[in-house]
Parts: structure tokens; C-alpha cells; sequence
């Protein structure tokens, strides 16, 4: 899909997820499992959560996605991580990694790394800090929060790219989704989602929905940045706080209709 065209095919991909209703497996961590879940069947697509080595693989064939998010680990999940990402590999399955606070310790730097090494990710979606960090960049990190990154965003994102051969979805006030070459900027969003816990882990699961049915892992990536965002966008326009913009994330995600997504995108070519 030519960038030029996200625009106006933006409507189209947001309706096939809600056609197809894909099933997105989802490796995650147990702080917002119940939130992943749930933007997933917002965003038209079907969420399952299973983690135990014996079912990973099984699981991973028949689905049409594959996150792998490491906010909580332990390590017997970095084992099902493996099992599953390799039998998405094997099955054609994308997968579309979350490295939560890779750089505040030495198992999570690890293990991203050691996924991106490992496994052909299709789509990493990350904050600044953690995708400076995993491309071999000085970060701040506190906890799970990104702190500053002193170098250009765009490069930064498109160096990842070309570094682990997949595409970043480096999330901020503004978005960079790069596949190394082409550079897209997403603009929507809004200062609130940062005080809800998960709002990145919920980006990441929607990106994951969208790209389950489209191979061109940066328009799907774009897109479902900005639907998200988008969605944020709106329900901070009748949020009190940060609680009820919880709630009003998912109905207006769910609520979106395609003539609200072709007004509302923000999404800007920086490179084709």
C-alpha cells in the first residue's frame, strides 16, 4: 500500500478487522491483560490470552496475529515467547513485539533482544527510550516509563528498523512507524493517555489487529496508530479524568465509523 493511499484506504482496513474479526494471540503481562483484551474486541478483532508452553503453538497456528509483550516476566514465559514466535515464523503468523522497559534491567534488554535476534518480528511498537535501548542508544528509564532520548526520533526508529529487519512503531507525542526506508508520522492522540496504565500496551494489541489482515506491516501499523489515537482524541474531549477516559477509550474506539477516522487521521509522509 502506497503511503499516499493510507489516508483513504484507512476506512477500508478498519472495516475488514471488524469483517474478519481476526484472532490475535496475545503473550502479555499481567498488569493490563484485562485492557488488551478488551481494546482487541474494540478494535473488531478477538482476543485470546494463553500462555502455557503446551498450548502456545497450538494456539499461534490458529490465529492470525501474534503479540508478544514482555512488561511482566518471568521465565518460563520467555520460554512460551520462543515456542510461540517460532511456530508463528514456521505458519506465517506476524508478530508484533512490545518491549516494555526494555533498559531498566538487564531480563528485559535480554529478552528483547533476544526475541528480535531470534524470531522475525514483523512490527516492534515501543516507546522512544525502549527502542533507543534495544538499537544500542543511552536512554532514561524509570520503572517502565520513557525518559529523554537525546537523537533524532525518525532516525532513531528508522536505525531500529534496519537493525532487526522489521518495522518500529515508536510511539510518542508524535508517532514514527518506519520500515527503514519509508518514514510515516502519526499525529493523533492525546496528553491524557499517558496517565492511564496500559494505553501502550493497548496501542500495540490494536496494531496487532490491523496488521492480522494487512501485509503491509507500515500502513498497518500507521493506521492503527491513528485510529487509536484518534479514539483517545475523542473520548478525552468528554473525560473528567483519567478514569473515565479509560472508559471512553474503548466505546470510541468500538464507535469509530469511517467517515470520523478519514476527518480525524493526522498521519504525514516524512519519507516514501
Amino acid at each position: 500500500m502506497a503511503i499516499a493511499d493510507m489516508a483513504s484506504a484507512a476506512a477500508g482496513l478498519m472495516a475488514r478487522v471488524r469483517a474478519e474479526k481476526p484472532l490475535v494471540h496475545h503473550i502479555t503481562n499481567l498488569v493490563v491483560m484485562n485492557e488488551t483484551a478488551n481494546i482487541t474486541l474494540c478494535a473488531g478483532a478477538l482476543p485470546v490470552m494463553a500462555q502455557a508452553r503446551e498450548e502456545v503453538e497450538e494456539m499461534t497456528s490458529a490465529a492470525k496475529a501474534l503479540v508478544l509483550n514482555i512488561g511482566t516476566l518471568w521465565p518460563e514465559q520467555v520460554e512460551s515467547m520462543l515456542l510461540a514466535g517460532h511456530c508463528a515464523n514456521r505458519c506465517g503468523v506476524p508478530i508484533v513485539l512490545d518491549p516494555v522497559g526494555a533498559g531498566a534491567t538487564r531480563l528485559r534488554t535480554a529478552t528483547g533482544r533476544r526475541l528480535l535476534e531470534e524470531l522475525s518480528i514483523a512490527i516492534t511498537r515501543g516507546n522512544a527510550a525502549e527502542i533507543a535501548v534495544l538499537a544500542g542508544y543511552q536512554a532514561n528509564i524509570s520503572g517502565v516509563e520513557s525518559g529523554g532520548v537525546a537523537c533524532d526520533h525518525a532516525e532513531l526508529a528508522a536505525k531500529f528498523a534496519r537493525q532487526y529487519g522489521c518495522v518500529a512503531a515508536m510511539t510518542g507525542a508524535v508517532d514514527m512507524v518506519t520500515d527503514g526506508t519509508r518514514i510515516v508520522r502519526v499525529a493523533n492522540g492525546h496528553p491524557m493517555m499517558t496517565s492511564v496504565t496500559g494505553t501502550g500496551c493497548m496501542a500495540t494489541a490494536v496494531v496487532a489487529a490491523y496488521a492480522a489482515v494487512e501485509s503491509d506491516f507500515v500502513a498497518a501499523a500507521a493506521i492503527a496508530l491513528a485510529a487509536y489515537g484518534l479514539a483517545g482524541e475523542l473520548a478525552a474531549r468528554n473525560a473528567s479524568g483519567p478514569g473515565s477516559l479509560h472508559v471512553g477509550l474503548y466505546d470510541a474506539l468500538a464507535g469509530l465509523t469511517g467517515e470520523s477516522l478519514r476527518a480525524g487521521l493526522r498521519i504525514e509522509v516524512a519519507r516514501q
